[in-house]
């Protein structure tokens, strides 16, 4: 199944609501000043402190509100209204927003997390009812500051970060776009732009050595999804030099699933993520290319393989449970 489907949208809404609540186990990122600063993930994070960690709890909302406005219809629409009612309030948002202010507090979730929160807010914008409004302005003052902290932060980032992880420079710069695009936001849309111009207009080649035994992001393909969406019209030249053999499926580890050998282990649980964002990437390549492209029908049929092999393993064990039905939404709403 390679499409979002009713009852994959209820499975995965269903999934998200029992977790992002789950206060306990919680790997916090979290530095401490002094012994006051030993909290528990909820008094910490009033909105956000479910499903593992702060970004998984951030793309899990993501995955529910975009559901909810996808599928109202469905039996869970209620229980996401009720529950984002809960916990999207301004004293909450507040809370969020004030954790960033600690001097200890810089690096927080640079960058995913800042990517996540940023998708987050464009998702509540795109929603057309009262209640999707007032999330949405209920949120924004913690999105507005995200967007400040990741415009200083580009400032001063000389090289791009290409490790298949949180740190991936690329899935942040193609998230930001995205928000800053929905909202308007023409100065931060701009630099990104700018600085994927920057570190990547000029790659060529690639190797793809990958995967590493706990990515969740594909370094090779993740830069063509980004540069995909910065260079419009101009993306299939690029393309054609940075992977230019994709038409005989070389190199060949990009259309090869990941094999996951022990799905309880969180960091090799990453590897269904990479298989689910591989096709992710697959689908927008495809869809960039001309309709003749030699790398076309290659690209849609890598998505389909990626996607046949993950998708079984977005629920069942914990581990993966707590995010992967985000990155499954990114693929199969491609």
């Amino acid at each position: 199944m390679t499409r979002l489907t009713p009852e994959i949208a209820v499975l995965y809404a269903s999934t998200a609501l029992g977790h992002v609540t789950r206060e306990y186990p919680n790997k916090l990122d979290h530095v401490m000043a002094g012994p006051e600063d030993a909290r528990g993930p909820r008094a910490l994070h009033p909105v956000f402190f479910g499903s593992f960690d702060w970004h998984s709890c951030v793309h899990g909302w993501w995955t529910l509100f975009t559901l909810y406005r996808l599928h109202p219809d469905m039996a869970e629409a209620p229980r996401i209204a009720a529950l984002a009612d809960d916990l999207f309030t301004d004293a909450n948002i507040a809370v969020e927003v004030a954790y960033l202010a600690r001097p200890e507090g810089r690096g927080f979730e640079r960058p995913y997390g800042w990517a996540w929160l940023l998708m987050l807010q464009a998702e509540l914008d795109r929603h057309s009812t009262s209640e999707g409004r007032r999330w949405a302005g209920t949120l924004k003052p913690l999105a507005d500051a995200f967007a400040r902290r990741l415009k200083a932060y580009l400032l001063v980032a000389t090289y791009p970060v290409r490790v298949g992880t949180h740190y991936n420079s690329a899935f942040a710069l193609r998230l930001a776009i995205e928000y800053a695009d929905a909202i308007g936001d023409r100065p931060l849309a701009t630099q990104c732009r700018r600085k994927a111009v920057e570190w990547h207009s000029a790659d060529r080649d690639c190797q793809a050595w990958e995967p590493s035994q706990d990515e969740f992001l594909s370094p090779a393909l993740m830069e063509a999804e980004l540069m995909r969406v910065v260079l419009g019209d101009g993306f299939p030249a690029w393309f054609d030099a940075f992977l230019p053999r994709v038409a005989t499926r070389d190199p060949a580890t990009l259309f090869r699933p990941a094999s996951v050998s022990d799905r309880s282990d969180g960091k090799i649980a990453h590897l269904d993520g990479l298989n689910l964002s591989r096709a992710w990437c697959w689908r927008g390549i495809a869809g960039a290319l001309p309709a003749g492209h030699a790398a076309r029908s290659v690209a849609l049929e890598a998505a389909d393989t990626h996607l046949t092999a993950a998708l079984p393993q977005v629920t069942g064990d914990y581990m993966g449970e707590h995010w992967l039905a985000s990155f499954a939404l990114l693929a199969l709403t491609a």
